[in-house]
């Protein structure tokens, strides 16, 4: 199936968007304010840095002949390709990440981190590069080397560098870019054909059951209704909902793998970055499913083309 065109919606469109879910899901979750709060100003920090990126001359030496036979592979773009990145829009966002992180509860841990990076302790051109490559446990073990908290380095630097992500995959993959209309059209995996994520999620609009990455949000359909992490089709993999009272909110759990999927019905994709708004408002699923033994594996690994 081709990639999915998502919309785009201009900054004060995207603003508009995102105070009325941010709003909606205070009101229905009194419980999580802090929370929301948080992610909130997280994700300002996150459409700040997309917006500095926009509209840069993205300079890629990748023909898409060599492209498209990658990707015929299974491998996805951005593994194993030398992108030099936009550092000091990158690093400016890691730096007010860790400073928002450490405002909303995670304290020395992430003042931690950020002092790594400022005395050049921990280098952050080689932190962002490592985590637009997906290279997980390059960077564990460099936050473990430098007594670090990996999980929370490796969630800062996943939404520092989430935008040029998204930037990459847009000029690379959109259904509308040019010249590479062609890349991905055949891609039916269940990672992204971009940035080898898995995704966060599935909107279900009008039918169409469309994939949407955890790290650059491009969206894809695949074929075939089996488990995205083992392609299992048959009576252990179920579709099934937690609430019955929201039939809307559903999870895809594989007893073969013991993966599981959250699905949403939707009116519209969400653009970047608030898909993240769906993933908080859906962390019930996740326990739901994680009550049964269900989990999210590890990202996938990949042999570098060259």
């Amino acid at each position: 199936m081709p990639l999915v065109a998502v919309p785009r919606p201009n900054p004060q469109e995207l603003h508009d968007i995102a105070a009325r879910r941010w709003d909606e899901l205070r009101a229905a979750r009194p419980d999580l304010v802090p929370a929301v709060d948080l992610q909130q100003n997280l994700l300002a920090v996150v459409i700040a840095a997309a917006e500095a990126i926009e509209g840069r001359l993205l300079r890629l030496s990748l023909p898409p002949k060599y492209l498209d036979a990658k990707l015929k592979r299974g491998v996805p773009i951005l593994i194993g390709e030398p992108i030099p990145l936009p550092l000091q829009v990158l690093k400016d966002a890691f730096l007010k990440l860790c400073d928002t992180l450490a405002a909303g509860g995670a304290g020395e841990a992430a003042e931690h981190i950020k002092a790594s990076v400022v005395d050049g302790y921990m280098d952050a051109g080689s932190l962002l590069t490592a985590s637009l490559a997906r290279n997980q446990e390059a960077i564990r073990q460099g936050a473990v080397h430098r007594n670090l908290a990996p999980d929370l380095v490796w969630l800062l630097a996943e939404l520092a560098a989430s935008p040029f992500a998204h930037a990459l995959q847009r000029a690379l993959l959109a259904p509308d870019a040019a010249p590479s209309t062609s890349l991905g059209a055949g891609w039916n995996k269940g990672f992204c054909a971009c940035c080898g994520s898995w995704p966060a999620l599935m909107e279900v609009v009008d039918g169409h059951r469309i994939l949407r990455c955890s790290f650059c949000a491009s969206a894809w359909e695949r074929t075939e209704y089996c488990c995205i992490y083992c392609d299992e089709s048959g009576e252990k993999f179920v579709t099934a909902a937690p609430d019955q009272e929201r039939m809307s909110r559903r999870l895809e759990v594989c007893g073969a793998c013991q993966g599981y999927l959250k699905t949403i019905d939707t009116p519209a994709l969400s653009p970047f970055p608030l898909l993240a708004i769906y993933d908080m408002e859906t962390m019930d699923l996740d326990l739901a499913a994680m009550e049964h033994g269900y989990s999210r594996p590890p990202l996938k690994e990949f042999r570098p083309s060259r």
